[in-house]
This record gives C-alpha cells, structure tokens and sequence, in this order.
C-alpha cells in the first residue's frame, strides 16, 4: 500500500514537473519576437517624429532661416 502511494505520488509530481517545463518553453517561445517588435514600434514613432519635423519647418521656413543665419555670421 505505501508503495502503490509513494508510485502515485512520483507520478503527480513528474507530470506536474512536465507541466511546469511546458508551460515554461511556451513562455519563452511565445515572447521571442516581442523585442523585434518593441524596436519595430520606436522605430515608427521616430519616423513619425521626423516626418512631423520636416513638415513643420519646412512650413514655417525655418530651415531656410537657421541657413542664412548660419551663412551670415561665417561670410561677412
């Protein structure tokens, strides 16, 4: 009788071990793309970032203006 519990016992235990390892490797499958993702998402908001930017100054010619600025002060 002790035997046939101990038997039973080992036997929960290594099917919750295999449980465990399972659930584990799916973690860790499951996230392997998250990194690639998290740079593809700063990479859209920096791009959109830029894009803004570029519209605004080239609305409000400051560009242009920070150029002459620049050309002014190096040629007398």
């Amino acid at each position: 009788m002790l035997r046939r519990l101990v038997h039973t016992f080992l036997t929960v235990l290594a099917a919750a071990r295999a449980r465990l390892a399972a659930v584990r490797t799916r973690l860790v499958t499951t996230e392997a793309g998250q990194t690639t993702a998290e740079y593809a998402l700063v990479i859209l908001g920096a791009a959109a970032l830029g894009t803004l930017l570029i519209t605004w100054a080239s609305h409000s010619h400051a560009i242009t203006k920070l150029f002459d600025t620049v050309i002014g002060k190096v040629l007398p």
